[in-house]
């Protein structure tokens, strides 16, 4: 059985209908592109991946890389389909011309990058990282930096990675010990252990780039004394040729459940003389720079969850329409024929609710990319400024909502193919298993909860946190004209209001009271804020849906529309109503798992 790798149409739908991407042409960075241009990296992007991803996808699953002590080896087909992501221009969309880029809107080229990372899984790693590198240094590098790192790894030549987590300070960067001397010639020297480093080594390209966090000698302790710098496999000529290997050492390999296509590696920086290393910006500055990869690399992390979630309903659905098995309850007749699984009442839910979480978090991704396209070329400062406010503000539940639930969906995907779901014939064995790895990457459901309660919430006089909600209201003030939505926008104002008073009482009880015992729960802040926020996007949804079925359109769009509006109510009925069970929790200020001691597990 070939499933489509991911519904075409629904791409169509968020792009051009939801978040109506075309108008971006009218901007000056995109007056080139065009609907059409849009569609064609878009189809390019379907072929790359059907030709070169797809077929070798079980084989890079059951074949990782391994380390003889010198070097890495992986199957040479990644390599191979790597180089083609690199050659048809989709390893940088985003970029300048200049540069080697197509100049795309984000929002453009994360549909585009989609349909290899459905196909792909964490091998688009190497480009994914790598582009995430070059924007950094971008922003925050020289002219010079970008000319001599940006410019091949922008060409496919070099690729990049981000190397912060260290064995003893995990998530902990407060507590790295990597060390950064001085070396007297505008260089320095770098020595100390990075671990879980995706990319960090390989034989793809001709050098790589790291991005290291590490400690100068005197900086002040805490975040506040980390720097970063550039630190390459290879030294660089003068002339852009490889110089001498830089003291830069692969200590091993991580062997893990998923995404076994990109190497996970044990780093030593600096075992003889020392790594040479470039500082980028200022000393001590180091955390406030990486943000900048780290944001970006949060909201790739969240779409990888969407898109695999996505491509796990797609097979399941597959499936469940060709699958025969058993019969309806209401057939009394032992010599029927079976019916197809998909009839199953059952079988329903778990597609239907698969469908609520990929298609509500891909969509939740699509406007984080449209934010991101704004804070940047938005016409007028002002837009520019509540875009960047917006997407800060969302960046944790753009990371967290969809990795948590898109694993419970491709969970669903093997519930559906039953006993065939848990075999490796079939793929969706191994989403889940790539896409458990997400709630992990970039920052735990944990960290990130602390990131939205503690900080993004109160930061700036709540003005990330009203911001979102106005949005909200501009959504319910919509819908609410709309007779087949006005009931779910009645419904997401209930639960906004159940929102804001479980906020104030949290944010009173941190100021008043025991701030560790009110950010206890903050898990089930996150992910009420989160099933807020998704019920506000399929809201949007519904509201596109409701319009094009009043304009009567073919029988195919009629029951494209459909679904979008039995989605939403799903999520309506099933999903949003947990909140009410969280807020409790949270406005209780509920001591259970705070009052738990070590001695008792």
């Amino acid at each position: 059985m070939v499933a489509p790798v991911l519904n075409a149409r629904d791409l169509e739908f968020m792009l051009y209908e939801l978040f109506d991407a075309e108008a971006m042409t009218q901007r000056p960075r995109y007056a080139d592109h065009s609907r059409e241009t849009f569609n064609a990296a878009m189809e390019t992007a379907r072929t790359v991946a059907e030709k070169y991803f797809l077929p070798i996808r079980q084989k890079v699953d059951t074949n990782e890389p391994t380390f003889d002590g010198q070097n890495v080896h992986m199957l040479p087909e990644i390599k191979t389909a790597v180089q083609a992501v690199i050659e048809s221009g989709l390893s940088c969309p985003t970029a300048d011309y200049e540069l080697g880029g197509m100049q795309l809107p984000r929002i453009a080229a994360n549909a585009t990058g989609a349909f290899l990372s459905a196909a792909g899984g964490t091998m688009m790693g190497y480009t994914g990282l790598t582009n995430a590198n070059c924007n950094l240094i971008e922003a925050h590098g020289t002219p010079e930096q970008i000319e001599k790192w940006v410019t091949p790894m922008r060409e496919g030549r070099f690729a990049g990675t981000m190397a912060m987590t260290e064995p003893s300070a995990g998530s902990g960067l407060a507590d790295l010990t990597t060390s950064a001397t001085a070396h007297g010639d505008g260089t320095y020297r770098v020595a100390g252990n990075k671990i879980f480093i995706s990319g960090g080594d390989h034989e793809l390209n001709e050098n790589i780039v790291h991005l290291v966090l590490a400690r100068v000698k005197g900086a002040p302790k805490g975040v506040k004394g980390i720097s970063l710098f550039i630190v390459p496999k290879f030294l660089v000529n003068d002339d852009g040729s490889l110089g001498a290997r830089n003291d830069v050492w692969l200590a091993g390999l991580f062997h893990k459940m998923g995404g076994r296509g990109q190497t996970s590696c044990a780093m030593s920086f600096g075992e003889k003389d020392g790594a040479v290393a470039y500082l980028v910006g200022e000393e001590n500055q180091g955390l406030r720079y990486m943000f900048h990869m780290m944001n970006e690399a949060r909201v790739m992390v969240g779409t990888a969850a969407a898109v695999t979630a996505m491509t796990g309903y797609q097979y399941s659905l597959d499936y469940a329409r060709e699958r025969p098995q058993g019969r309806l309850a209401s057939c009394k007749d032992p010599q029927s024929p079976p019916v197809n699984i998909i009839q199953h009442p059952d079988v329903r839910r778990m597609l239907l609710a698969q469908k609520a979480y990929a298609e509500g978090a891909y969509a939740l991704c699509l406007l984080g990319a449209q934010l991101s396209d704004d804070e940047r070329t938005a016409p007028t400062e002002e837009e520019r400024q509540k875009a960047h406010l917006l997407l800060d503000f969302l960046t944790p539940i753009i990371k967290s909502w969809p990795s948590e639930y898109g694993p419970r969906a491709n969970s669903l995907a093997i519930q559906v193919l039953g006993g065939h779901g848990y075999i490796n014939e079939h793929p969706v064995e191994m989403f889940y298993r790539d896409n458990r790895l997400n709630p992990i990457h970039e920052g735990t459901y944990g960290v990130q909860s602390l990131d939205l309660l503690a900080r993004k919430v109160p930061m700036g006089g709540m003005a990330g946190y009203q911001a979102c909600l106005a949005e909200m209201e501009k959504t319910i003030n919509e819908a609410s004209t709309d007779a087949a939505v006005a009931g779910f926008a009645k419904e997401l104002t209930e639960a906004i209001q159940t929102l804001k008073s479980t906020t104030e009482v949290l944010l009173g009880a941190m100021a008043e009271k025991n701030i560790d015992l009110a950010l206890a729960n903050s898990v089930k802040y996150l992910e009420l804020f989160g099933n807020v926020v998704v019920a506000w996007i399929w809201l949007k949804q519904g509201i596109v849906a409701s319009k094009a079925l009043a304009g009567n359109p073919h029988e195919d769009d009629q029951k494209f529309y459909k679904g979008k509006l039995q989605a939403l109510k799903y999520f309506y009925r099933f999903e949003l109503p947990e909140i009410n069970v969280w807020s409790k929790i949270l406005c209780d200020l509920d001591d259970t798992t705070y009052e738990m001691q070590e001695e008792w597990f």
